[in-house]
C-alpha cells in the first residue's frame, strides 16, 4: 500500500447551499474531539478584532475569516473539490480515470490544521487556518495535533510506503517514527541551472501534484522507497537519499 500525504491549500472552493458537515461521517472519527476543540477556538478568535493578526491574514480576507465562525452550518464540500491551489490543479482530481479516483480515495490523505486528517470523500466547509498558527488558549497547532494524529496516522500508515508531499509546517504535526520511518519518503523538488540547484516554492507544489497524479495513474503500488524511486524515475530525473529520519526523493528539473 502507498499512502500519499498532501498539504491543504490556502485557496478553497465553497458552495452557497448544501448540507453542513456531519462529524461522525468523517474519516478518523476519533479526531472529532480535537476537531471541535480547534474549530470552536478558531470560530471564537475569528469573531474578534484580533482575528487578522492571529490568523496572519489581511482585511481583504474578511469573508474567509467570517466563514470560520459558521463552520457548523456552512455548506460542506468534498475534499476532492475543496482545495484549489497549485498542487491540486496539477493533481487534477476531476480528470482522473475512475480507477485512479478509487486509488485516490484509499491513498491520498490531507493533513489539515482545522480537521487533522481528511480523505477525498470527506465533506467539510471551507476554512482559513494554517498549521503555523497559534490559537489563543490552545497553543501552536502542530503541537495540538501531534498526539491525536500520531494515534490515527500511525495505524493508517502501517505497512505503507509514505510519500510525503507536505511542507515542513504540516510535517511538524506528524512524522512517522520507529519502523515506519524506514518507509517515509519526503518529496523534494529542485531546479538545476548551470549546475546550481535552487528550490522554487511554486514549482515544487506543481511538481508534487504531478507526482501524486503519476502514482495514482500508474496503478502500481511500490512496496519500498527504492521501488518508488524507480517508478518516479520513469518520468523525472529523480534521486533517492537516506536521511537520519527516513528518505528524501528529490525531483530535479532543468531549465
Amino acid at each position: 500500500m502507498t499512502l500519499i500525504l498532501l498539504p491543504p491549500s490556502e485557496g478553497k472552493t465553497g458552495r452557497s447551499r448544501g448540507k453542513a458537515v456531519d462529524l461522525p461521517t468523517l474519516s478518523f472519527p476519533e479526531l472529532n474531539e480535537a476537531r471541535e476543540t480547534v474549530l470552536d477556538s478558531l470560530a471564537k478568535v475569528s469573531s474578534t478584532s484580533d482575528a487578522y493578526g492571529v490568523l496572519g491574514v489581511g482585511p481583504s480576507l474578511q469573508q474567509e475569516v467570517e466563514r470560520n465562525i459558521r463552520w457548523r452550518t456552512e455548506p460542506a464540500v468534498p475534499v476532492s473539490e475543496l482545495y484549489s491551489g497549485v498542487l491540486y490543479d496539477a493533481l487534477g482530481y476531476a480528470t482522473l480515470s475512475p480507477g485512479s479516483k478509487r486509488r485516490a480515495g484509499a491513498r491520498l490523505l490531507v493533513v489539515s490544521a482545522a480537521w487533522g486528517a481528511l480523505r477525498m470523500a470527506d465533506r467539510v466547509p471551507p476554512y482559513r487556518l494554517s498549521m503555523g498558527t497559534t490559537l489563543p488558549g490552545l497553543g501552536p497547532l502542530a503541537s495540538v495535533w501531534r498526539d491525536p494524529l500520531s494515534a490515527s496516522l500511525d495505524a493508517a500508515a502501517a505497512g505503507s510506503v509514505i510519500v510525503d508531499c507536505r511542507s515542513s509546517t504540516y510535517a511538524a504535526a506528524w512524522r512517522p517514527s520507529g519502523d515506519q520511518a524506514a518507509k517515509w519518503v519526503a518529496v523534494s523538488v529542485v531546479r538545476e541551472r548551470g549546475g546550481v540547484r535552487s528550490v522554487v516554492s511554486h514549482n515544487a507544489k506543481h511538481t508534487r501534484g504531478l507526482v501524486a497524479r503519476h502514482l495514482l495513474e500508474s496503478g502500481k503500488d511500490p512496496g519500498t522507497p527504492r521501488a518508488l524511486h524507480k517508478l518516479i524515475s520513469d518520468r523525472w530525473n529523480a534521486e533517492l537519499d537516506r536521511t537520519s529520519t527516513g528518505w528524501t526523493l528529490t525531483v530535479v528539473e532543468h531549465d
